[in-house]
C-alpha cells in the first residue's frame, strides 16, 4: 500500500518535459473529461426538452463572457509566460506574483459581477429577443447562480496556470472531470426538486471541485493566498500582455452574443441544437488543439532561438492537422449516428437529431482551423506578442457577425448557417495567423509544409468517403427506404440485404455500426498516411503500441527532438 501511495505521489508531482509526453497526458485526461461532458449533455437532454435547455444554455452567456474576458483572457496568454520568467528570478517572487493576481482578479470580478447581475434581465432581453419576458427572467435568475461558479474559476485558473508553468499537467487536466461530475450529480439529484435550477447549482458545485482538486498540490509547491491588491512589475507585465487578449476575447463574446441573438429568433430550440453540435465538434478541437497548445506554450516560451522555436511549433502543427482532419471527416460522415447516440432520448426526438446533425456537419469543416488557431495564437503569446492575434480576431469577428446576419436575416436560413459563418471566420483567421507567424519566424509555410498537409487532407477525404459508404451500405434503413445513393440502383430491389445489414433502430446495432465504421475509417486513414510517408502516422502507431505495452513512445524523431531543461536554468524567451 505504501508503495502504491508513493507511486501515486510520484505521478502527481512529476513533470512532463516534451510536447507529446505533456500533450498525451493532457489528451488522456481531457478525453475522460469530455466523455463526462457528453454524459452531462445526455443527462440534460434526458431531463429537459430542447426549448427549456435553450434557456439554461442562454444563461451561460453573461457568466461565460465574464470568465472568458477577465479570467481566461489573462491566464491563456499572459500569466504562464510571466510566471515562468519570474520563477527564474526566484520562487518567492513568483509565488508572490500568483497571490497578487488572485487578489486583484477577485476584486475586478466582484465589481463586474455586481453590475452585470443587477441588470441581467434587461441585458438578456436585448441579446435574446426571441425569448418572452418570463423566459428572460428565468434566464437572468439562472445566470446569477452561475456567476458564483465563475468566482471559483478566478482562483482555480491561477492554480492551473501555476501548475502548467511548472509542467505539472495531470492535476489541471483532472479538474474539468470534477467540474462535469458536479453538473451531472446536481442535475440527477436536484432536478426533481429544483427543476431547471438544478444543473445551475451543479455548475457551482463543479466549479468548487475544479478549484479544490488543484489547491493541495499548488500549496505544496509554494502557492499562498496573499490579500495584496498593489500591482507590482509582474502584475503590470501580465496586464500589458493580457490586455490585447482581453480585447480579443471581448470580440469573441460579441460574436457569441450575436449567435444567441439570431438563434433565439430562428426558434427557441435552435440554441440547444447549436450548443449540442458545438459540444461535439469541440471534442477534437479540445482534445488535440487545447492539449497541444497547453503543452507547447511553456516550451515555446523557453525556446532559446528561432530555430528551436520553429521546430517545436511545426511539430505541434503537424500533429494537430494529422489528428483533427480525419476526425472532422468522421463527424461529417457519422453525424446522425453520433448525435443519436449522444443526445437521442425520448425528449430529444428525430427532428432534433437531424437539426443538430446538420449543424455538426457544418461545424466539422472548421475543426482543423480552430485547432491551428489554438496553437498559432499561443506561438505569438510565447513571443510576448498578444496584439497580433487581437487584430486578426477583429477581422474574424467582422466576418462572423456580418455573415451571421446575412445568412439568417437576409436569406432566412436555419441554425446551421450560424455554424457556416463560424467556419468561414475561423478559416480566415487561421490562414492569416499562419502567414504572419511565417513572416515572423520564417520557414514555416513552404512547399514541404503544403505537400505534407495535402497528403493528410487526401487521406482524410478518402477515409471519410469510405466511412460514409460503409454507413449507408450496412444500415438496414437505407435499403428499406432506398435512401441516398442506393435509391436509383435497380439491382438493389431484389438484393437480400437482411443477411448482412444492421437494424439501427436498436441502440446496440447503432453502436456496433458506428464504432466499426469509425475504426475502419481510421485504419484506412492510417494506412494511406503510411503510404504517403506522413511521419505522424509512425508516431501514431508507436503511441498505440505504447498504450498496449503500457509505455509511451518517443514522440519526435531524433533530428527534431526537443529536450526541455528545468525552468530554473532555462534562458528566457526568444
Amino acid at each position: 500500500m505504501e508503495d502504491l501511495i508513493a507511486k501515486g505521489k510520484k505521478i502527481i508531482n512529476s513533470q512532463q518535459n516534451t510536447i507529446l509526453s505533456a500533450a498525451t497526458l493532457i489528451m488522456v485526461m481531457i478525453a475522460a473529461s469530455m466523455v463526462l461532458g457528453l454524459i452531462r449533455q445526455r443527462v440534460l437532454a434526458s431531463y429537459f426538452d430542447p426549448e427549456s435547455l435553450s434557456l439554461f444554455f442562454a444563461a451561460f452567456r453573461l457568466p461565460d463572457a465574464i470568465f472568458q474576458v477577465l479570467v481566461f483572457g489573462t491566464f491563456s496568454s499572459a500569466f504562464i509566460p510571466v510566471f515562468t520568467r519570474t520563477l527564474k528570478e526566484g520562487e518567492a517572487k513568483a509565488w508572490q506574483l500568483a497571490g497578487k493576481v488572485v487578489s486583484i482578479g477577485l476584486a475586478i470580478f466582484f465589481v463586474a459581477v455586481a453590475v452585470i447581475a443587477i441588470f441581467a434581465p434587461q441585458i438578456y432581453s436585448v441579446i435574446a429577443p426571441g425569448f418572452d419576458a418570463v423566459e428572460n427572467e428565468k434566464v437572468a435568475f439562472l445566470a446569477r447562480i452561475l456567476f458564483v461558479a465563475q468566482g471559483f474559476f478566478v482562483v482555480s485558473y491561477v492554480l492551473t496556470g501555476v501548475l502548467e508553468s511548472l509542467r505539472r499537467f495531470l492535476i489541471p487536466a483532472l479538474a474539468p472531470i470534477f467540474y462535469n461530475l458536479g453538473i451531472i450529480l446536481g442535475t440527477v439529484v436536484l432536478t426533481p426538486r429544483l427543476g431547471l435550477t438544478a444543473p445551475a447549482v451543479g455548475v457551482v458545485v463543479g466549479a468548487f471541485a475544479h478549484f479544490i482538486i488543484q489547491y493541495p498540490l499548488s500549496r505544496k509547491l509554494g502557492f499562498r493566498f496573499t490579500w495584496d491588491f498593489k500591482p507590482d512589475e509582474g502584475v503590470e507585465k501580465i496586464g500589458q500582455l493580457a490586455f490585447p487578449r482581453v480585447i480579443d476575447l471581448a470580440f469573441d463574446q460579441i460574436g457569441k452574443s450575436a449567435e444567441l441573438f439570431l438563434a433565439s429568433i430562428i426558434s427557441q430550440a435552435s440554441y440547444t441544437y447549436y450548443t449540442f453540435a458545438n459540444s461535439l465538434q469541440l471534442l477534437p478541437v479540445t482534445l488535440f488543439g487545447t492539449s497541444l497548445a497547453k503543452a507547447v506554450l511553456p516550451m515555446l516560451s523557453s525556446a532559446e532561438d528561432n530555430n528551436k522555436f520553429r521546430k517545436i511549433l511545426l511539430s505541434a502543427i503537424y500533429q494537430a492537422v494529422f489528428f483533427t482532419l480525419p476526425l472532422a471527416a468522421a463527424l461529417i460522415a457519422l453525424r446522425i449516428p453520433v448525435v443519436r447516440l449522444v443526445y437521442g432520448t425520448k425528449i430529444f426526438n428525430w427532428a432534433s437529431t437531424v437539426q443538430t446533425g446538420t449543424v455538426l456537419s457544418v461545424f466539422a469543416v472548421s475543426i482543423v482551423f480552430q485547432t491551428l488557431m489554438s496553437i498559432l495564437v499561443r506561438s505569438f503569446f510565447a513571443l510576448h506578442d498578444t496584439k497580433t492575434p487581437v487584430k486578426v480576431s477583429f477581422v474574424g469577428l467582422i466576418i462572423l457577425v456580418a455573415t451571421d446576419f446575412i445568412l439568417v436575416k437576409g436569406f432566412h436560413l436555419g441554425v446551421w448557417s450560424l455554424a457556416a459563418a463560424f467556419a468561414l471566420s475561423t478559416l480566415v483567421e487561421a490562414v492569416v495567423l499562419m502567414i504572419l507567424i511565417n513572416k515572423r519566424i520564417g520557414k514555416i509555410v513552404n512547399l514541404r509544409f503544403i505537400a505534407h498537409t495535402l497528403k493528410i487532407f487526401v487521406a482524410s477525404v478518402i477515409s471519410g468517403g469510405a466511412m460514409y459508404f460503409m454507413l449507408k451500405i450496412f444500415d438496414k434503413s437505407v435499403w428499406v427506404k432506398r435512401l441516398s445513393f442506393l435509391g436509383g440502383i435497380d439491382a438493389t430491389n431484389n438484393f437480400p440485404f437482411e443477411k448482412f445489414v444492421l437494424d439501427t433502430r436498436y441502440t446496440g446495432n447503432l453502436i456496433i455500426l458506428t464504432v466499426v465504421t469509425f475504426l475502419a475509417g481510421i485504419i484506412i486513414y492510417t494506412l494511406l498516411s503510411l503510404l504517403f510517408k506522413v511521419d505522424e502516422a509512425k508516431y501514431f502507431l508507436n503511441l498505440t503500441k505504447g498504450i498496449f505495452l503500457k509505455k509511451f513512445p518517443l514522440p519526435i524523431p531524433a533530428k527534431e527532438e526537443e529536450p526541455i531543461t528545468s525552468t530554473s536554468d532555462t534562458p528566457s524567451g526568444t
